[in-house]
């Protein structure tokens, strides 16, 4: 076998597709992730930066707001669809970038490009993948995005810009909240690098988890696929305090948008003078994110700012809920506040974890189910009738006297 291919044919029995069915949501998916891989990826995947309180407040923020349905409007032909940086998509919903992917299974980036783009969403690649941009643009047709942190060395840059667009990536997201990387306790606690380092622990936690550990050693090495050969793969911290220009500025983002000259994001914006900010930049969207949870702890859940941040930038610019959603009732709460779209990681990576690209569909499906239902259950037809209307802040609202 090829070892820069993954062959589905080869691999340990995992989640079989009648097991992936009983996940019947995300924390299900969450739970059988959990089962499989191994603790130091898990942990990776789900874990927060200090005492995780913003990790746990992301969605938990949702249930701060209550859905104000309405009835008797007919709702047999429910249309989710919506628009995002001109092009039209089938659903209000973005595959966020994540580093690392094939540690947690072997097909990586390419199962996860593969099941959104078969569903017409937008792919969004780290620059951090573990499989190469053109590997991704080769596994599918879909909408394609690009996600890029600013190096030292400006030549990588432009190199990467290069590429991207030359196999067809059209949009270029910028990751602002990132100048050093969070206090992440897990990670240290387990020993985690990418690629895995094993000691007598991380074997330990191997053995118990053979479907996940048949996968690791039957694919090929793990490294940042987008970065030289030469490149070591060592601790994501490491790496980000060698590689990464914490001096980036403002004016560094314009000159970045000058090289790319095309449709472009910024990501992690919690503050509206930021958000203002971005626009005389010159970007196109606002993702509101915390990265997840995994920077600052104590920064705001995306949903909480949100609000704020729509009426902020008004229609100069689209606005893109990042993190916390779990649920179609979540994704509705962001469009009534303003959101053009919502992108998510942690969902799909859970499914990727459980059952490679049979489990990353599996989260999508839950998504986009759940989306059609909540909205014939809220008594909309299209995403362009949900507003603010719908949706009353529950905090300190107490049972009636």
């Amino acid at each position: 076998m090829d070892p820069g291919h993954y062959d589905p044919r080869v691999r340990f029995p995992m989640m079989t597709p009648a097991r992936l069915d009983r996940c019947l949501n995300i924390d299900d998916l969450r739970a059988a992730a959990r089962k499989r891989a191994h603790r130091m990826v898990f942990d990776y995947i789900d874990g927060g930066a200090d005492d995780e309180r913003t990790l746990m407040r992301n969605s938990a923020a949702f249930a701060d707001y209550e859905l104000l349905f309405r009835v008797l409007v007919g709702v047999d032909d429910i249309d989710p669809s919506t628009t995002v940086l001109g092009q039209k998509i089938p659903y209000p919903l973005i595959a966020a970038p994540s580093a690392g992917n094939r540690l947690f299974h072997t097909a990586g980036e390419r199962a996860v490009a593969r099941a959104a783009g078969d569903l017409g969403l937008p792919y969004c690649l780290s620059t951090l993948a573990s499989v190469s941009i053109e590997e991704v643009a080769k596994a599918t047709a879909g909408p394609k995005w690009f996600q890029c942190y600013v190096w030292k060395d400006r030549g990588l840059i432009r190199e990467m810009l290069a590429r991207a667009r030359a196999v067809g990536f059209s949009a270029l997201i910028l990751t602002v909240d990132f100048p050093v990387t969070g206090n992440r306790e897990r990670d240290p606690r387990n020993g985690f690098t990418i690629p895995p380092k094993i000691g007598v622990r991380q074997a330990w936690e191997a053995l118990k988890r053979p479907a996940w550990t048949w996968d690791y050693l039957i694919g090929s090495a793990i490294r940042y696929a987008n970065l030289s050969e030469a490149t070591p793969a060592v601790s994501l911290a490491q790496f980000v305090a060698e590689q990464l220009d914490a001096s980036f500025s403002w004016a560094d983002a314009e000159w970045l948008l000058s090289e790319w000259r095309g449709a472009s994001i910024i990501k992690g914006v919690v503050r509206a003078d930021d958000a203002v900010r971005a626009l005389t930049s010159g970007f196109n969207a606002i993702m509101v994110s915390n990265h997840g949870g995994r920077q600052l702890d104590d920064s705001p859940a995306p949903i909480e700012v949100l609000e704020e941040i729509v009426q902020t930038v008004g229609d100069r610019a689209e606005v893109i809920l990042d993190g916390g959603v779990r649920r179609g009732t979540d994704i509705l709460k962001a469009l009534a506040l303003g959101a053009r779209a919502i992108s998510f990681a942690r969902p799909y990576l859970y499914g990727l974890a459980a059952g490679g690209e049979a489990g990353v569909r599996r989260a999508l499906s839950l998504l986009t189910t759940s989306l059609r239902r909540d909205m014939a259950l809220m008594g909309v037809r299209t995403v362009a009738e949900v507003n603010r209307s719908f949706l009353r802040r529950c905090i300190g609202i107490g049972p009636p006297g």
